[in-house]
């Protein structure tokens, strides 16, 4: 049998990657294929990059966590398509200081662990994020 833990403790699990990272992260959109981990150097081009909200998660519920508030980049940085994003522990860093969180990034309806509006952005045109949740296994 597989180890098995209460959503209260799931719940706390998520809870605490917004409370170790802190409350002014960036998020960036790069093309290509994201690094092995977090620990290596980024990769790709910087398409979009957004100044996450001062909460910009909700609270965890039933085992996963939601993106709270707008998550938008009103003028975005390069052309190209979309492949994945990274997430650093201070605002607007241009390849910050430290990732904690990446994964890949479709359209809507498209599988990734976010999804955009648009993977084909333009330099100069709004970007946003639909969705993203993270969601803690062994339940």
């Amino acid at each position: 049998m597989a180890i098995q833990l209460s959503t209260g403790i799931r719940n706390a699990r998520l809870d605490t990657i917004e409370s170790t990272s802190g409350t002014s992260c960036s998020l960036e959109i790069r093309s290509g294929s994201a690094p092995a981990n977090c620990a290596a150097a980024s990769s790709g081009t910087i398409l979009a990059t957004i100044n996450l909200p001062s909460d910009w998660m909700a609270a965890a519920s039933s085992g996963s966590k939601a993106k709270s508030n707008t998550w938008e980049d009103t003028s975005a940085d390069a052309t190209g398509t979309a492949a994945h994003f990274r997430v650093y522990n201070s605002q607007v860093t241009k390849d910050g200081t430290t990732c904690f969180l990446q994964g890949t990034v479709t359209a809507t309806g498209g599988g990734g662990d976010m999804t955009l509006d648009n993977v084909s952005i333009a330099s100069g045109q709004t970007v946003t994020i639909t969705t993203f949740t993270l969601t803690d296994g062994n339940a």
